[in-house]
């Protein structure tokens, strides 16, 4: 057996133990990729980097179209030792400019027949450019590429996710980072070859992680859907039916809306066997109606973790007894093998109750290109100095039951989970604060029930505008999923005894409005 250092050598692994079964399937043309013809993809395009100039570290930026091609993108990067990151086309280019400006990649790899900001690129200085509509034809004779001095310790892609200061904050996971979180999804979820899993989620979004990972590197059946189907909900329901899908994994916003739109039913999914959910809360009333729907043939899977560690630290098979208490959020349940964990108590008379950390094999390698964030989150575990223990503060309270598992109470901060997506307020505030005109402003979230919310503005103006065109403004800079529901305008933001903004007084004027 060949020892497995890194991605490139287990996707090689994979494709010539699995090289006849179908790795990429697209139910709505009947189109299928096997392994076989996968790796092939994989050897072109990895031969096409290696010709324009790319070598190990670097990193490249992807606009991914999950396609056959953009995937097979991603595992030409993990081969050659080049760390991906896969952009959203739909972010506006101001925040895209940030992300650039922190990974400096040395290629823009785009999967588009036209691709995104074409101009934009251009004039950020970027020359190299590869589209994979326009692959070079690479002879047989080419050589293929060694993958074996990639060492495991290695960044094998980086995740942006939204940060405090105003810039996305770009996670970074290494080949032995996803090598543990592979080997505990396969134990976990008992993922085989046989099993045909979604991609429902963003290839730009933690959750596609999972998606991608746990079913190319087992040799199972990826079925990728593109945004416009995903929001055709009886569309998506009846092509997960067509591609028999056995796990299903999203955040509960999107099986929400599927419920509230009546595209679910006890009978469609015929194959399911999983439905796994996470990222936010599940409203209860909502998942009592799922479980009834689907309990009796499939387990739902409520699963929790940070981007900063590779996606899912723990994960918690939904029962009966978990919708007897209708008023609390399902249980995280136990950390997974591979983690460890400590609570951080907020008052130590009470070591239950906490500030999340986890360390361990899953926990990434920091913030790319961002030292000072890296040292203020990834630090030495507090229980001990006895030797070098870095781990990764949450920011998540929880709390701990008497029979050891986690429960989620909220956030030491201005974070929150909106829609699955995580999102720094302040980033939103920064957004609206940069605006000419806006003197100062705040942003809160406003809760409308046990989990489902919504980001609400604030902003004192030194001249007339209407909120309309603040929001034009703000859409501008923030992708969609950060847009404020509203705008509120005030001649000025309430204070604190310290002068801060009172968010808390904010909190209670909207809470009055909403009563009235």
């Amino acid at each position: 057996m060949t020892f497995v250092s890194n991605l490139g050598i287990a996707f090689d692994q994979v494709a010539q133990q699995h090289r006849d079964s179908i790795a990429l399937l697209y139910p709505d043309t009947g189109r299928h990729i096997t392994y076989w013809e996968l790796n092939l993809l994989v050897d072109r395009i990895a031969n096409n980097l290696r010709i324009k100039g790319l070598h190990q570290g670097q990193v490249a930026a992807m606009f991914h179209n999950k396609s056959p091609e953009a995937f097979a993108a991603m595992l030409a990067c993990l081969r050659l030792g080049i760390i991906y990151t896969n952009l959203d086309p739909d972010s506006p280019w101001e925040r895209l400019q940030k992300i650039l400006d922190t990974c400096q990649p040395a290629v823009v790899i785009n999967a588009f027949r036209v691709m995104p900001f074409d101009a934009n690129i251009t004039n950020q200085g970027i020359q190299n450019i590869l589209h994979l509509h326009d692959l070079l034809d690479i002879t047989k004779s080419e050589p293929l590429l060694d993958c074996r001095p990639v060492d495991g310790g290695s960044p094998a892609y980086v995740m942006f996710t939204s940060g405090s200061t105003g810039a996305p904050k770009g996670a970074t996971m290494s080949h032995a980072n996803l090598l543990w979180f592979i080997a505990w999804t396969q134990d976990r979820f008992a993922i085989t070859s046989k099993d045909v899993l979604t991609n429902v989620n963003p290839i730009f979004f933690d959750n596609s992680v999972f998606d991608f990972y746990s079913a190319i590197f087992s040799g199972a059946t990826l079925v990728p859907f593109t945004s416009d189907q995903v929001r055709d909900t009886r569309l998506l329901v009846r092509l997960i039916n067509d591609a028999r899908c056995t796990i299903w994994f999203s955040v509960p916003t999107l099986l929400v809306y599927l419920l509230t739109t009546r595209a679910l039913s006890s009978d469609v999914f015929p194959a399911i066997r999983k439905i796994i959910f996470g990222g936010e809360g599940f409203p209860k009333v909502k998942l009592k109606q799922l479980y009834e729907m689907f309990s009796n043939r499939a387990e739902l899977e409520n699963v929790y973790g940070p981007t900063e560690c590779t996606c899912i630290c723990s994960a918690h098979t939904v029962s009966h007894e978990d919708l007897k208490n209708m008023q609390q959020l399902t249980t995280l349940g136990s950390l997974a093998q591979n983690f460890g964990g400590e609570i951080l108590p907020l008052d130590e008379t009470n070591p239950d109750f906490g500030e999340l950390f986890l360390h361990g094999p899953q926990v990434g390698l920091g913030y790319f290109n961002d030292p000072q964030r890296t040292a203020q989150s990834f630090i030495q575990n507090p229980r001990h100095a006895h030797y070098l223990d870095i781990g990764y503060r949450t920011g998540d309270l929880v709390q701990r039951d008497a029979v050891g598992q986690l429960h989620f109470k909220g956030r030491i901060d201005f974070q929150i989970k909106h829609m699955g997506y995580r999102i720094e307020l302040e980033e939103i505030e920064a957004a609206l604060a940069s605006i000419s005109g806006v003197t100062e402003c705040a942003v809160i979230y406003q809760k409308l029930d046990d989990s489902l919310g919504q980001i609400l503005a604030f902003a004192a103006l030194h001249q007339p505008e209407s909120t309309e065109s603040l929001l034009h403004k703000v859409a501008a800079l923030l992708p969609a999923y950060m847009l404020p529901r509203h705008i509120h305008l005030l001649k000025f933001l309430p204070k604190n005894a310290n002068g801060k903004i009172d968010r808390p007084a904010l909190q209670q004027l909207v809470n009055k409005e909403t009563a009235l």
